[in-house]
């Protein structure tokens, strides 16, 4: 099949929006974090992307989307993007170039360890961190992305998911359960540790988060055309749905409407209805929303109220627990009306068959996610350590392990101004 402009157009766009999302989750997270610890998430965010980049370009990709080895992983044919054409295409995506195919790709590979900095976030060594994320990648995500999406046994097995319920959200959200147990509650854990520092650039983060997963989901399709506008406005009523139930049960828990539940709730809805996004019409998309919101919100009382588990920024419920719905809610409400690639649900046939494949694929996930990611820290604790002292986290990460501050201090604004006053 030839290249379509269209759709190379479109894929260009769609990968530029994801690259964005990566910069906006280190403003939604440095916003709802402490101010001693701004710098450190964004440190944490740009140079994995950088390095996540490099081994996905090495490694990665062939690792996942080359010729298939028994079902478990890809060859190294394309070890450098080697073999790729940028003037042809490969299977996967029919109409835009292999290399393009291969960029795309490349977003996801970059954002998915990236999501659980929400989670270690204030505690963790940045040189751990380094070790972390790439053998989260190595031993986490490139086995199940293969398995879901290149060709491996799951795929083969009937799982599907759109843009990465099961790949990404399910797999980070446990995996963010099992690094919360094995790196234990920062200091004073409690509400007094849980103000954010700044909402303004939360709000920002998640708004920029919002724009940039529509080329997320509806890039996915990997064509422009009628799916790619059905997911584009199914993505939005499931987040905003999320959005207005996480609200609504905040306020009348605390008696007072908040902005932060608002912007994770937008978040939980987003992330929810991934995997389900190319399948679902928008009606069912409401109607998932819905359940997106209740599980997620009640996740977080569960988890961090109820068990004391310190999920700095929720992430096994705003990722994980809405993953998980959104993956499941494909084996009901899915519709080869809406995507003809795509499998019908218990809804339209009477057979639960594939709710079943979907909880089989999300039980994998779930499973890989969270003994994967605890056996990892475990490994990466008894040889490097991966917490920080007890004086770094009180003076805060930037100082301790970056000699930088997001701020200047208060007095350092006022000698500032002094210093640019016009003479007399």
């Amino acid at each position: 099949m030839p290249i379509d402009t269209g759709d190379t157009a479109w894929i260009l766009v769609a990968g530029s929006l994801v690259l964005l999302m990566i910069p906006a989750l280190g403003l939604f997270e440095a916003g709802l974090l402490r101010r001693k610890n701004t710098v450190s998430i964004f440190m944490q965010i740009f140079f994995g992307l950088a390095l996540l980049s490099v081994m996905w370009f090495v490694f990665g990709f062939s690792l996942v989307f080359g010729p298939d080895t028994g079902g478990i992983a890809g060859n190294l044919d394309y070890v450098f993007l080697k073999n790729v054409p940028w003037d042809d295409s490969l299977s996967f995506a029919p109409t835009i170039p292999g290399v393009l195919f291969a960029k795309f790709q490349l977003m996801f590979a970059a954002i998915t360890p990236l999501l659980l900095t929400g989670v270690i976030a204030e505690r963790m060594k940045f040189s751990a961190f380094i070790l972390f994320i790439a053998a989260w990648s190595v031993l986490i995500y490139y086995p199940l992305t293969h398995w879901v999406w290149g060709g491996g046994w799951l795929g083969d097995m009937g799982v599907f998911d759109f843009a990465g319920g099961i790949v990404i959200h399910t797999s980070v959200g446990m995996g963010a359960l099992a690094a919360a147990l094995v790196l234990g509650r920062r200091r004073n854990y409690g509400p007094a540790i849980m103000v954010p520092h700044s909402i303004p650039i939360a709000v920002l983060g998640s708004s920029l988060l919002w724009l940039g997963w529509f080329g997320f989901n509806a890039g996915s399709a990997l064509s422009s055309g009628g799916v790619a506008g059905n997911t584009v406005i199914v993505t939005h009523m499931a987040s905003s749905v999320s959005a207005l139930i996480w609200v609504g049960l905040s306020w009348m828990r605390t008696g007072k409407p908040s902005v932060v539940a608002a912007i994770n709730g937008a978040i939980a809805g987003l992330a929810g209805i991934t995997p389900a996004s190319g399948y679902v019409s928008v009606e069912h998309s409401f109607i998932i929303g819905i359940a997106i919101g209740l599980a997620s919100y009640c996740g977080v009382l569960l988890i961090k109220d109820r068990l004391k588990i310190d999920d700095a920024l929720d992430v096994s419920s705003v990722h994980g627990i809405a993953g998980i719905i959104g993956s499941l809610a494909i084996g009901i409400f899915a519709s080869a009306a809406i995507n003809p690639s795509g499998p019908n649900g218990l809804l339209f046939t009477g057979d639960p068959t594939q709710l079943l494949i979907q909880a089989m694929g999300v039980g994998v996930a779930a499973v890989l996610g969270f003994g994967g990611t605890y056996a990892i820290l475990k490994v990466l604790n008894f040889i490097v350590g991966i917490r920080v002292s007890k004086e770094v986290e009180d003076i805060g990460l930037d100082i301790g392990e970056h000699a930088e501050q997001a701020y200047a201090d208060e007095e350092e604004f006022k000698l500032d101004e002094e210093a640019h006053k016009p003479n007399k």
